[in-house]
């Protein structure tokens, strides 16, 4: 019988891919010119976050503070590469969000499951001269050419029939339109990890209204999933990974810390109760540490790891964490 042995999370924000220059001046300089949404959920500028800035968010932001959380970072992932390896997994559900990429908004779903053999992922594009943001982006694509990632197709059609079973109406989806590609939730863990391991993905629309799934049914989705894969009959080693999260683009970290706290203390009742003002913008992604948090069931959480990751005076940025339960 098939087995949940082990359970990932990670944020998969570029700010992992770029180099600590960038997140001292490149980064700042973006979201002085983007929308964003206050800790409150409502819209708000980036000169409006300057100006209620706390009295400390410079020493925030000092080089030697970027520094220490680059490295850590970068610690955090090769952990999780280590973990992941030595898992020794069959197959790999990753629960992730679409941004546009492989879906659009001729038919974006609350929840798709893909069961083809591969998902594709496309080649890197040549440019010229590539600036900060093409040269972050390209670790997440491919060298030279689309490449067919594996997946594993019968373990997502007993997934699409069992949690159609639990109640779940759920979208499938098994080949890409001309020039569609997985998402960077997926391909983050293609490439930045270096997984290789058969993969289900899970698509959660946790970007675009009017049908994002709330908490609590993302964590109901989780439950379900955990369910669904100990009827699974094949001998089978499977993980469970969320991409994704948490706080962005403008940091809310005490509301980061709080969501680390209720995984360490097993508070699934906060995770369920997350307000969606909390829940907008990049910081939608939360919904899928909220669904992988259901599938947990016995694992327990063998390391997390939290940097907030300011990156401009106005405290924007993206709360970087990951995870390991076994």
């Amino acid at each position: 019988m098939a087995r949940l042995v082990a359970a990932f999370a990670s944020s998969h924000s570029p700010m992992l891919t770029a180099d600590v220059h960038d997140w001292e001046v490149n980064f700042a300089a973006r979201d002085a010119t983007r929308a964003h949404v206050d800790l409150d959920g409502r819209p708000t500028t980036f000169a409006e976050l300057l100006a209620s800035a706390p009295a400390d968010a410079r020493a925030r932001i000092a080089p030697a503070e970027l520094a220490r959380r680059h490295a850590a970072t970068r610690v955090a992932l090769a952990r999780l590469r280590e973990d992941i390896a030595r898992a020794e997994l069959d197959a790999l559900i990753v629960i992730g969000d679409d941004q546009e990429e492989l879906f659009d908004h001729t038919n974006m779903p609350a929840i798709a499951i893909w069961h083809g053999p591969t998902i594709p992922n496309a080649a890197r594009p040549s440019l010229a001269a590539p600036d900060w943001q093409d040269r972050a982006r390209a670790h997440y694509l491919e060298d030279g050419q689309d490449v067919a990632h594996a997946c594993d197709p019968a373990l997502a059609l007993h997934l699409l029939a069992a949690l159609g079973m639990a109640g779940f109406d759920l979208s499938a989806a098994r080949s890409a339109p001309a020039g569609k590609y997985e998402g960077h939730a997926f391909s983050f863990v293609h490439r930045v990890l270096g997984t290789t391991v058969p993969m289900v993905p899970l698509f959660l629309n946790a970007y675009y209204p009017p049908n994002q799934p709330s908490p609590v049914r993302c964590f109901a989705l989780g439950a379900a999933l955990r369910d669904a894969v100990a009827s699974y009959r094949a001998d089978a080693r499977i993980g469970v990974f969320a991409s994704g999260g948490l706080s962005h683009f403008v940091v809310d970290e005490a509301h980061d810390r709080a969501i680390v706290t209720a995984f360490q203390n097993r508070d699934h009742a906060m995770l369920r109760g997350i307000g969606l003002q909390k829940l907008q913008s990049g910081s939608s992604e939360i919904r899928n540490w909220i669904c992988l948090a259901g599938t947990l069931g016995d694992l327990r959480l063998d390391w997390i790891e939290y940097q907030p990751g300011y990156r401009s005076p106005a405290l924007t940025g993206t709360g970087l964490c990951f995870a390991h339960w076994r």
